[in-house]
């Protein structure tokens, strides 16, 4: 019998996820009720933001049995994060250069300029 198979075992790992799940549920409560607190919008998003990761790493870790696994899998959760980081922080380029706020070098004049003289 594996370490898994005795009642013990299917109890103790029943009452953890059952711990797991009230914790999820507190927190879906004071995630409501922050949102009735008088804060701007950006303190708001990162209160919001700051429970939203507890909860995440919560299932990850319990639901998605991340807790037990090997070092291995940490390497790629953060090769997954850098990407992932990687492909929000990229595009703000692109965004910077539509709204116009490109690199302007003194003394030398744009192709569009150059065409009204």
């Amino acid at each position: 019998m594996g370490a898994h198979d005795t009642p013990e075992a299917i109890q103790k790992e029943t009452r953890t996820y059952l711990l797991v799940f009230a914790a999820l549920a507190v927190l879906t409560v004071i995630t409501v009720a922050v949102s009735y607190l008088d804060m701007n919008r950006t303190q708001a998003i990162v209160v919001a933001l700051a429970i939203a990761m507890v909860k995440g790493s919560l299932v990850a870790a319990f639901f998605m049995h991340l807790i037990t696994e090997e070092k291995f899998i940490y390497a790629v959760l953060a090769l997954t994060l850098i990407f992932f980081v990687a492909i929000f922080v990229l595009p703000i380029g692109n965004y910077a250069d539509a709204v116009g706020e490109h690199f302007v070098m003194d003394g030398v004049e744009s192709a569009a300029g150059a065409e009204h003289n």
